[in-house]
């Protein structure tokens, strides 16, 4: 099962290092990158995803931020936040607003974790 993943992270090693565990995974799947949330959109904008992965901590518009607005434009793209902070006010409001949580750093598990949402 092929599928389009946007990676939106402002750091490029995270980027790479999820890309690199999700293509031993799923090596047929579409990996696109984006550094921060403003880039994320212009790109589904252009072309659409089926998996968007989200840093909650970035430069400019915030993880959170940037999903909600990504979530206008493709309302059915399961989303995850992928990030450090884990504090239960944040966890809380990614999963009031509908998207899944998971804890940074970034494993195999968490793939797994991501793969599950596009039900790969």
């Amino acid at each position: 099962m092929s599928l389009r993943l946007l990676i939106v992270d402002d750091s490029r090693m995270s980027r790479l290092i999820l890309q690199g565990l999700v293509l031993q995974a799923h090596p047929d799947w579409t990996i696109m990158h984006a550094s921060s949330g403003e880039e994320a959109l212009q790109q589904v904008r252009e072309s659409p995803v089926d998996l968007v992965s989200m840093d909650f901590n970035m430069h400019g518009m915030n993880g959170l931020d940037a999903a909600l607005a990504l979530r206008q434009l493709l309302p059915q793209v399961p989303i995850a936040i992928l990030t450090a902070n884990v504090q239960t006010a944040v966890q809380e409001r990614i999963e009031e607003a509908g998207m899944v949580f998971i804890a940074k750093p970034i494993t195999a598990q968490a793939v797994q974790q991501l793969a599950a949402l596009a039900g790969a």
